[in-house]
């Protein structure tokens, strides 16, 4: 059992005079899949980007718990995955050197058996001695899930999950975002309609705007 808890209070976000979203509130606290949803521009990827730590909202609070203890944001990035097609990669490593570097950046054991189960779940285990520049931008952004899940956090964010992805590609990532869901608070920001399927509940962004 996963005992995390999410929740924000009050959020809201502006870019100058520009209002993003006002006086949003949600509670996450039971395993599961939960979508973040709205028409381009309406702020999915400035809220995910919130809630993983990586901006902070005009006002409000954003809280995460696990055993009922609150987190703070100097070890929140110890607790969450995060996956988006922005994120940047070493290209001039192969895939497992970048493992290699990210473990040792995040201060966690090189676990050669965990990290070969990832990329074959996700069709990368016959590249990943390949340089990173090699690969498709499909390949990359199913890469960014294996380093997004290398530590077993306890949260995972997805931004855009299945950008760049083919067919086989989506069906790889949403067996494993099914399974992520079982015991863990999964986040995703999408307006992709297959995504939002997988999803329990959706937060509909529109409903903040005023």
């Amino acid at each position: 059992m996963n005992n995390y808890y999410l929740a924000a209070e009050q959020i809201t976000k502006k870019f100058g005079r520009r209002l993003i979203f006002k006086d949003l509130n949600f509670k996450f606290q039971k395993n599961g899949i939960y979508g973040i949803t709205g028409i381009n521009g309406s702020g999915k990827s400035t809220l995910i980007k919130i809630i993983g730590g990586i901006i902070s909202p005009s006002s409000g609070k954003v809280i995460h718990q696990f055993n009922k203890e609150n987190i703070n944001s100097e070890n929140l990035h110890d607790n969450l995955g995060f996956v988006a097609p922005y994120l940047i990669m070493y290209e001039e490593f192969s895939a497992w050197e970048n493992l290699e570097h990210i473990s040792k950046i995040r201060g966690i054991n090189f676990n050669t058996e965990l990290f070969n189960s990832l990329m074959e779940d996700f069709l990368l285990l016959d590249r990943k001695n390949d340089l990173v520049k090699t690969y498709s931008s499909g390949m990359k952004q199913r890469l960014k899930f294996i380093f997004a899940l290398m530590h077993s956090p306890k949260i995972l964010l997805l931004d855009e999950p299945t950008s760049n992805l083919d067919d086989a590609g989506k069906e790889s990532v949403y067996k494993i975002i099914k399974r992520e869901g079982q015991d863990k608070i999964v986040v995703i920001a999408s307006n992709e309609n297959s995504d939002l399927d997988l999803c329990d509940i959706k937060l509909k962004l529109q409903d903040f705007k005023l």
